[in-house]
């Protein structure tokens, strides 16, 4: 079986202020709905807006308009509907099913079709590339689509939902790597690609066989039309030239050169293509009319209108024409009469009417009240070939230029006795601007790794809080670097997620390999709703964020759980309800079956626990399970029935050692180990052996705090999981409960067929969790069927994931990692991933499954900082061993109070019994680095980072500030303390575990 892709989890946050209709990038693509007066446009936000223009689009666009070249009228065009078709950038957008369908192509790797006139609300997804889409065509009222992309490929899409039809492999021989397919033109007979190899090819999209290839380009192809017989192709590139090929000949006929400048649109709705329109990166936009002309290049080409930016798309129809560029607005420009009856100055009418390569025209009827025309501009006036005659050079500044009929200029050749004349365009302001929004452009994520700073498109800077997925301050128009000093902090946060702004949003992204690795302590929270947290109790931030983002699914899955319980805990109660009927007297009461029911006073049978997995009331000794370890309890505090669920509760929230909060095995190692403990074999066992469960975490604690106990209880406390042999500890009770397991299969194999089918194979997916959960039931059933089964579904508590209350519009989508970037598998928003449960347990990974159901977290090796203390000055004695080693390493969580902590229970005689109003440790020591005084709560990684801020070992200064006396002398061993009794024992070793 092929390796299954990862799979990570994003979000988006809202953006405040958000106002109906508007992109909040740059527009990429455009088109006209003639029939309808509908714009359609696709942005780099990865939204399709609809816009009704109220204008009257079935006037020829011969009709003159220029009569008011720069004056803006009223605006006309209003918003008509959008949707966030994609997660990344819309690439080309193309009309198709006699306009109603909108197909869309995408940076997501989707090709996606929308259909706002019957009423979709979102577009659906008809086809995937391997890397971005860059480009989609359809032929006149068909019912399919070509899509081309960086993937090297083409493929033909049924717009009825029937998939792929044809696939193209665009790599030839030449130079594969550069066959992208950055541009495409269909008609029924023949396709053509273009891209980066600067080579035009063409196809049959019937068979996919490639029909020919045009060579001529020399850099990459950015735009092609086609004629409707398919005879004739127009290319434009980056070379800064259009040509135009014949497909009978196979080769190229004209090369025009009236761009300067990267040519990145054509557009055309001449069935002929003798009216054109182009633009490029400066922001010309110029529309040639070649009309009547027996040779192409004596055609007339205006320079219409000039763009603030590179125009990354241009339309037309009507009298208008609307272009689209890296700003989020669209402009529309009045259009250009270029026919017989064009305005143009007098010289250039006269060569015009007798020019023998001008065909006879019709001339134009002038009515009496038709507007006076203004002249077309000479300097709007393009050559449209080094070889054209056309314009004349009507300047008199040159006497070698001012013959009618000489050239003055080739192409974008410079000439060298005089200077060409500067383009001025007709039009340098919009008849109307289609007003964009602000989207982001720019981030900086803070040292918290919990705040992001952002700057958008109107120069405003805003702080965002990536938990809560709000923003928490605005700073108005300031530089985004000026603004970072004011808020920016000192720490050191584990990387647990990235961050996008590439559609204009603030997307975070979560990957499974180092979501979890990030953690702050609790007591730095500002809550609305107080949670009594244990001593430096940590929270790890990504299982925080993804408990409230999927809260309404877990909802939903409780209840699917209650469901599926009711069901087998009836059969249960029949079962019990048939015995109490065979016999005369009513059976013995067990003690299990005695203690849930002194739970369930006042719950029925089959009851789930809320999302926090909180169903029992909780008693004083319940709470101190919170803060104290289940191995230091004595037997009567935690006297535990197998399979109740206050069993499970402890076993899964509260098991953890109480030093996890400074030297952990692993970064979540405590539910990870717990996940182990409740796991389905662990709790057969526990149910066949009809005793109370030992985990076997719990055990080996146990028996090496009995035969090596340390002198003091801090040291006891101090030790736990501060060597490095948690992690190994945890991986040894995994395979001991799961080897007996094994062996268990084997020995059982001739079992009857219905004991056997518990062991179900389960999906690689988040339906995969729930599977094995309702396997655990289902052998439960089978092994104590007499038992009520009591749910493994449980979430995060509060005290592990403090409420969070989300914006109803942050989005969440699941991901799939592919060779050329990330496909979605699924996109809603936290109020829609309880309606969407059942694509989200198809969709959705293992991990996250474990992570939301079972609140168990990848167990992971700790990241731990080595360092070195010393007294400052000898003013305080030395905690080095007897052999001098004085070098340490921790949790790079530890904080400096527990640094303090460690070194004066070194220095100083623990009493048997602490006084109640004894100074706590930091509060009469100091420590210091490079001569810093360093707070109680800094970490040792924000130690490392901002005031070491190097790679060896960390020079640690301790000393005393006055507030109370400490001996000069190391307190002498007695014969109790271990280092003396049992000399070489591990107790003799500083509770932080010493490197080398």
């Amino acid at each position: 079986m092929a390796k299954k892709a990862r799979q990570r989890i994003s979000y988006v946050l809202e953006l405040d202020h958000s106002s109906s209709g508007g992109h909040r990038l740059g527009v990429n693509g455009l088109a006209v709905d003639r029939d309808n007066a509908i714009l359609y446009s696709g942005g780099r936000d990865g939204v399709i807006c609809a816009w009704d223009l109220n204008l009257d689009l079935q006037i020829p666009s011969n009709h003159d308009r220029t009569s008011r070249p720069n004056a803006k009228s009223q605006p006309t065009t209003k918003f008509r509907a959008s949707t966030q078709a994609h997660t990344h950038w819309v690439n080309d957008i193309v009309l198709a099913s006699n306009n109603s369908a909108v197909v869309s192509a995408s940076s997501d790797l989707t090709v996606k079709v929308w259909r706002p006139e019957l009423g979709d609300t979102e577009p659906h997804t008809i086809g995937q590339h391997s890397d971005y889409v860059k480009c989609v065509a359809a032929p006149n009222s068909a019912d399919w689509v070509a899509s081309g992309g960086l993937d090297r490929k083409i493929y033909l899409w049924d717009l009825n939902g029937k998939g792929k039809s044809l696939e193209i492999d665009v790599r030839g021989e030449d130079v594969s790597e550069k066959a992208s397919v950055y541009a495409m033109s269909v008609n029924r007979n023949i396709l053509a690609s273009g891209g980066p190899e600067s080579v035009v090819r063409l196809w049959d999209p019937k068979s996919g066989k490639r029909i020919t290839k045009l060579v001529g380009h020399t850099d990459n192809i950015r735009a092609i039309l086609m004629n409707e017989a398919g005879d004739t192709v127009m290319t434009a590139s980056s070379d800064q030239t259009v040509k135009v090929w014949s497909v009978a000949a196979g080769r190229c006929m004209y090369t025009l050169t009236m761009h300067n400048d990267s040519v990145w649109s054509l557009f055309s709705e001449d069935p002929e293509l003798d009216v054109f329109y182009s633009s490029d990166r400066s922001g010309m936009i110029i529309k040639t009319d070649t009309r009547g002309t027996i040779e192409m290049d004596e055609g007339l080409s205006v320079a219409v209108a000039q763009e603030h930016d590179g125009v990354n798309k241009v339309v037309a129809c009507g009298d208008y024409i609307w272009t689209a560029s890296s700003s989020s607005s669209i402009n529309r420009w009045t259009n250009v009469e270029t026919g017989p009856d064009a305005p143009l100055p007098e010289p250039f009418r006269q060569l015009r009417a007798g020019s023998p390569n001008l065909r006879s025209r019709k001339p134009a009827v002038v009515t009496a009240d038709e507007p006076a025309k203004i002249q077309i501009p000479a300097k709007s006036i393009l050559r449209m070939s080094n070889t054209a005659v056309f314009p004349p050079d009507l300047s008199e500044s040159t006497e070698s230029n001012s013959t009618l009929g000489m050239p003055s200029r080739k192409g974008t050749e410079i000439l060298i006795d005089s200077i060409a004349p500067a383009v001025e365009p007709i039009h340098h302001l919009p008849e109307e601007t289609i007003e964009g929004q602000n989207g982001l452009v720019k981030h900086k994520l803070l040292n918290d790794r919990r705040r992001v700073l952002t700057l958008d498109t109107a120069g405003d800077v805003l702080l965002w809080d990536l938990i809560r997925c709000e923003v928490i301050q605005r700073f108005g128009k300031k530089h985004l670097e000026d603004v970072e000093p004011e808020v920016n902090t000192l720490e050191a946060v584990a990387p647990w997620c990235s961050i996008d702004t590439s559609s204009g949003n603030l997307t975070v992204v979560l990957e499974p390999f180092n979501c979890f690795d990030a953690e702050m302590y609790a007591d730095e929270l500002i809550l609305a709703e107080p949670v009594d947290f244990r001593e430096d109790q940590r929270i790890n931030l990504g299982r925080w964020i993804l408990r409230y983002l999927f809260a309404k699914l877990i909802d939903e899955e409780i209840r699917r759980d209650e469901t599926y319980r009711q069901k087998l805990n009836e059969s249960v109660e029949t079962r019990r309800a048939a015995a109490r009927a065979n016999q005369r007297a009513p059976i013995s009461i067990s003690i299990p079956n005695s203690t849930i029911q002194s739970w369930q006073s006042n719950e029925s049978p089959g009851t789930t626990p809320r999302a926090n997995g909180a169903n029992y009331p909780l008693t004083p000794g319940f709470g101190v399970n919170i803060a104290t370890p289940i191995a230091n309890l004595p037997a009567s505090e935690f006297a535990v029935t197998p399979g109740s669920p206050l069993h499970k509760a402890t076993s899964q929230q509260f098991n953890r050692p109480s030093g996890d909060d400074y030297f952990s095995g692993s970064i979540g190692s405590a539910d990870a180990l717990a996940k182990v403990v409740t796991s389905p074999v662990a709790t057969d066992q526990t149910a066949a052996k009809e005793e109370t469960p030992k985990s076997p975490l719990d055990t080996k604690e146990k028996e090496k705090d009995t035969s090596k106990s340390p002198s003091t209880p801090f040291g006891k406390k101090f030790r736990m999981g501060m060597s490095f042999g948690t992690k190994k500890l945890g991986r040894s009770a995994s395979s001991n409960i799961e080897k007996p397991s094994i062996a268990e299969e084997k020995t059982e194999e001739n079992k009857s067929e219905s004991s056997s089918n518990h062991e179900k194979e389960i999906d690689d997916n988040f339906r995969g969790v729930i599977q094995k959960i309702q396997n655990d039931y289902e052998k439960q059933v089978l092994e104590a069927p007499n038992n009520l089964v009591e749910t493994k579904v449980t979430p995060a508590l509060p005290i592990d994931a403090p409420v969070l209350k989300l914006p109803s519009g942050t989005k969440v989508i699941v991901q799939e990692e592919t060779t050329g970037g990330s496909a979605d598998l699924y996109r809603g928003t936290v109020m829609s991933v309880g309606v969407d449960a059942d694509t989200i347990e198809e969709k959705a990974p293992v991990w996250l499954g474990e992570v939301l159901l079972t609140n168990a977290i990848p167990q992971k090796e700790p990241v731990k900082v080595s360092f070195v203390l010393h007294p400052w000055k000898d003013s305080l004695p030395s905690i080095a061993t007897a052999d001098g080693n004085n070098r340490l390493n921790a949790n790079r969580m530890l904080r400096v109070k527990k640094i303090l902590a460690y070194v004066a229970e070194r220095i100083e005689s623990q009493p048997e019994e602490p006084e109640p109003d004894a100074l706590k440790p930091e509060e009469y020591l100091e420590l210091y680095c490079n001569d810093q005084l360093l707070p109680n709560t800094m970490s040792l990684a924000t130690l490392r980072a901002h005031i070491w801020k190097g790679g060896n070992d960390v020079v640690l200064y301790y000393k005393a500030n006055g507030r109370k006396e400490i001996p000069k002398e190391l307190p002498q061993p007695t014969l109790d303390d271990p280092a003396v009794s049992d000399p070489g024992g591990l107790a003799a070793v500083p509770p932080i575990a010493t490197v080398g």
